[in-house]
């Protein structure tokens, strides 16, 4: 319960403030498909994910300590 109640970010309020509007517009305007689309952006804010789950988005930021070595390529003549 406290991972729902604490660390909420600007991002994680924005996805909430998303999701409950879609989910009052879908009500007005009688739109099932947006009530959708508010219930997961609710529902991410809540668990905290976003659309790339756990970092999934991120590029490593590893270097090659050192350089690769080309190796010559032996071609074989086919007859």
């Amino acid at each position: 319960m406290t991972a729902v109640l604490k660390n909420w970010d600007f991002m994680r309020i924005l996805r909430m403030g998303m999701g409950l509007w879609l989910i009052y517009s879908a009500f007005v305007d009688h739109q099932p498909l947006l009530g959708l689309l508010g219930g997961l952006f609710a529902l991410q804010a809540i668990m905290n994910v976003g659309c790339c789950g756990s970092g999934g988005c991120a590029t490593p930021n590893t270097r090659q300590s050192t350089p690769k070595t080309i190796e010559e390529t032996q071609y074989e003549e086919v007859k």
